[in-house]
């Protein structure tokens, strides 16, 4: 997710006041997770962007039909294409075949950007939804688009992914006045996870391997003739031309993979110096294959990653305040006596609009095998909640009709976790508990209930398609309302017992009071030693009790 501004990633990391680009995706193969499915995962990171889930329902066209594009990011208008014959229904960012795609943006080389172009990465992730039935034919439909009407966005990498193949495809225009744009494809072997951040990943392409590498006929000619390559073919790399490695790049995104890939691989530490902005050092692999296999729950604790348990750890330092905040306020950047500083940029990150987790199942018919794994806000505030892929509407609790970024309402799901969000910033060490208490219990709730809902919805399915289709939908609208309402209740409760820098002391599941039914004396827990340490090295004299 990024707004309409092309920078390298180095100006993107040390822009004040703003975050352009700021999205993380991980790809798991379906032999490197615990079940067999695919996963991809995706926070569009943006501090405009309100969570809701997306709807287009499957739809026959008449000929001559035309389509709008509307940049995502904006709204605006940048034209129109041709409408196909018939188009598949979609749900969030995956639709009725298990074909998800997500995306972080790059940027790249400023110069090939075309403000004359129609499709924007945004609009190219739905309209090849719309209209694909794999992984491989997505991106034959996003490419062709992009030939036949121009590439309006920077450069992109996208997470495609079926019930069967996951791939990385990255992409960058040719410049103003130049259609199409340059791009390759990576296939993540089946027993791999791989990751990418806001940094173009591919190196090396495999030219000859056609069955596990796409690439456009000009990947490498193209940057012959503009002159940012002149070796041979098997030294080109994609990222070195399109978008080489700076401090930026590294320090505030790549260094999201490396938290990713180091839960998984104990190797992975001997490239900490290359993240924390070494250019010259050994850079890290597109996709590794993990010591154990991985969970749908493993990949949605990743997207909580704060650099915990490591030298980046967000908790660590002053910044973290008195109740270790694993969160920095905007901007990114800040200046102290002359010298530049700056915060780390993790994988959860407050201005986040939804965070997804697509599961992708093909031992399953897929009105059952695909799963939109959802929340608003970011993960680490979120519950990730099973929205089906075939499902035939979305929950009202998820749509903008329930509010705006603008405009608060009491039953938005966006807005409730906001709320709960931003009580539990000023109090985190505290309130974590209680916010992972809620999501453990409803998250691994989910893993012991889907399996009989399941169970009755093939019975349903082997009757009747479309009653196992109302069925599952349902089931996702009933328990985004009810976990938003959960949500609602456990703000109150947190309001209540923290109120004012106190703890209300608690008695079997209920506030304490005293013999006299009024409300018990509460907790002062005041602040840790390493705080209080700060406030005498700041203070100094004034404080000291005499």
């Amino acid at each position: 997710m990024r707004r309409k501004t092309v920078l390298t990633s180095m100006t993107v990391y040390l822009l004040a006041g703003m975050e352009v680009f700021a999205c993380t995706n991980f790809l798991v193969g379906r032999n490197a997770s615990t079940d067999g499915s695919v996963m991809i995962s995706y926070a569009a990171d943006s501090h405009t962007l309100y969570g809701e889930l997306y709807h287009w329902p499957a739809a026959v066209w008449p000929k001559g039909a035309m389509l709008d594009i509307r940049e995502w990011d904006t709204g605006k208008l940048l034209g129109q294409i041709a409408q196909v014959e018939r188009t598949y229904s979609v749900v969030g960012n995956m639709n009725e075949h298990q074909v998800a795609i997500t995306e972080t943006t790059f940027g790249g080389r400023p110069e090939l950007a075309d403000s004359t172009g129609i499709m924007d990465y945004g609009s190219l992730i739905y309209v090849a939804l719309q209209r694909s039935r794999s992984a491989r034919e997505a991106i034959q439909v996003m490419t062709d688009l992009v030939a036949a009407y121009g590439y309006y966005s920077g450069g992109e990498s996208f997470s495609i992914a079926d019930k069967q193949e996951a791939w990385i495809m990255e992409m960058v225009g040719k410049g103003a006045g130049s259609r199409g744009a340059v791009w390759v494809a990576i296939r993540i072997p089946d027993d791999c996870i791989a990751a990418h951040a806001n940094q173009a990943r591919i190196r090396q392409i495999p030219f000859d391997d056609r069955e596990n590498c796409l690439y456009a006929p000009d990947v490498v000619s193209f940057a012959r003739e503009k002159g940012y390559f002149s070796g041979k073919d098997r030294d080109f790399s994609f990222a070195e031309t399109y978008c080489p490695y700076d401090f930026g790049g590294l320090r505030a995104c790549e260094a999201r993979v490396w938290a990713f890939f180091r839960k998984y691989d104990r190797t992975m530490d001997r490239y900490a110096g290359f993240v924390k902005g070494d250019t010259g050092s050994e850079p890290m692999p597109l996709y590794i294959r993990p010591e154990r296999k991985l969970s749908v729950r493993d990949v949605q604790r990743g997207m909580r990653d704060h650099f915990e348990g490591t030298d980046l750890d967000m908790t660590q330092d002053a910044g973290a305040g008195p109740y270790g905040v694993p969160y920095r306020w905007r901007p990114m950047h800040f200046t102290v006596d002359g010298q530049e500083y700056l915060n780390e940029r993790a994988i959860a990150t407050q201005q986040t609009g939804f965070v997804i987790v697509p599961q992708m199942r093909g031992w399953l018919p897929d009105a059952l095998g695909g799963i939109l794994w959802f929340g608003v806000d970011d993960a680490d505030m979120a519950v990730f909640n099973p929205v089906y892929a075939s499902s035939l509407d979305v929950p009202d609790c998820y749509r903008t009709g329930n509010g705006d970024l603008l405009s608060f309402s009491w039953t938005s799901a966006f807005w409730i976790h906001n709320w709960v969000a931003n009580m539990a910033y000023h109090k985190y060490r505290f309130m974590i508990r209680d916010i992972r208490n809620l999501q453990d219990e409803i998250e691994g709730g989910y893993e012991m209930l889907l399996p009989a809902i399941e169970k009755a919805a093939m019975e349903m399915y082997e009757r009747n398609p479309d009653e196992a289709r109302l069925f599952l939908t349902w089931f996702g609208r009933t328990n985004a309302v009810q976990v938003t309402e959960r949500w609602k209740k456990l703000g109150e409760y947190l309001l209540v017992k923290y109120m004012d820098g106190n703890v209300k002391k608690e008695e079997n599941g209920r506030f304490a009071r005293n013999p006299y039914g009024q409300p018990a004396s509460p907790d002062f827990p005041g602040y840790d030693e390493a705080f209080y340490r700060s406030i005498v090295e700041s203070a100094g004299e004034r404080l000291k009790a005499r």
